[in-house]
């Protein structure tokens, strides 16, 4: 393995690091807002099960990313350049308090830097692309018609209970729910860059190419860790916006709102779709507040600045990647 490759990839575990430290507050914002639990052992709580995903969800999500690009338009730079625009956009939307979608930046920042080496739409993999477009829209709205429609079905449930009863019983349960939705994110999220690996090993012929690339256990194994030791280190100022900007939850909705995302990744990281985590706990959130506090307790403000970095993180990272993959080139004089 050459020093090149091995570059490359500490640079993807460099991402994975900060996906993780990116999207922690997917995994933690509910439970840290309903003060469940304390930010410190909101974030241990969640990278524990970060960590452990590997052993519940197959690695679908992985082979679809590395079948995004057709091998013949993949190089060392062009890896590096994807990984490079991924990473800018995360540190850029983690520094403005956005949560936007690290997977999206990334698949972004693939077909951005693929496209400046071999400029011709046919090297993308229609079918990975666009089911990934779709669930743009299909993951935040399934997150909130999940999220609205739990949380109606425990109001029927829990009408006659008292408050202070209720609250107790779903304080308890936030830390069910938090641990499932950490767990969707660990399997969702660290497969995306293990796809980028596993094509990266393949490019430098240390894999062989098959129909459904397997990540090596290594490789799995670190991605893991990675996303797990981001997570650990929180990402703050995106906690505060999802949390507590968005719409205010108590323990009963922070529990609606985690277990509905948690569905919702299960079905896509099964399905093999790179889903947005961000997108799908937003929704969520949205969802579970409006069945609690009809829509006028929903900030429309900052959902909608949200969304309009959901719709920017695509094309923003892929011209970050594209100019990073010319700049590479340039210096390194190789493809």
């Amino acid at each position: 393995m050459s020093a090149y490759v091995v570059f490359i990839i500490l640079a993807a575990l460099a991402f994975d690091y900060i996906n993780g430290f990116h999207d922690a507050a997917n995994s933690i914002a509910t439970v840290v807002s309903t003060r469940v639990l304390s930010p410190r052992a909101a974030v241990i709580w969640a990278a524990i099960f970060n960590f452990i995903a590997f052993v519940v969800y197959p690695t679908h999500v992985s082979a679809s990313i590395a079948k995004g690009i057709a091998l013949d338009a993949v190089t060392y730079n062009v890896v590096l350049g994807t990984l490079i625009g991924a990473i800018t956009w995360n540190l850029l939307t983690w520094w403005w308090g956005l949560p936007s979608s690290s997977s999206h930046a990334l698949m972004g920042a693939f077909a951005g830097a693929a496209l400046a080496h071999t400029p011709h739409f046919g090297i993308l993999d229609l079918k990975v692309f666009g089911r990934t477009l779709a669930f743009i829209v299909v993951a935040p709205v399934l997150g909130m018609v999940l999220g609205y429609v739990l949380m109606r079905i425990v109001r029927v449930l829990f009408a006659s209970s008292k408050p202070a009863k209720v609250d107790g019983i779903f304080r308890r349960g936030q830390l069910v729910s938090a641990a499932l939705y950490s767990l969707g994110h660990g399997g969702n999220d660290a497969q995306k860059t293990m796809g980028i690996i596993t094509l990266l090993l393949i490019t430098a012929r240390i894999q062989e190419p098959t129909a459904h690339p397997e990540p090596q256990l290594w490789v799995v194994l670190l991605c893991h860790a990675a996303m797990g030791l981001g997570t650990l280190s929180g990402g703050w100022r995106i906690v505060k916006t999802m949390g507590m900007k968005i719409t205010k939850l108590k323990p009963v909705g922070g529990f609606c709102a985690e277990t509905s995302g948690a569905v919702t990744l299960a079905m896509a990281t099964f399905l093999g779709v790179p889903v947005s985590t961000t997108h799908t706990i937003t929704g969520s959130i949205i969802g579970a507040g409006t069945a609690d506090r009809r829509l006028s307790a929903v900030r429309w403000g900052v959902a909608s600045r949200i969304v309009l970095a959901w719709v920017v993180t695509i094309p923003a990272s892929a011209a970050v990647a594209a100019l990073s993959y010319v700049l590479i080139r340039a210096i390194s004089g190789h493809p």
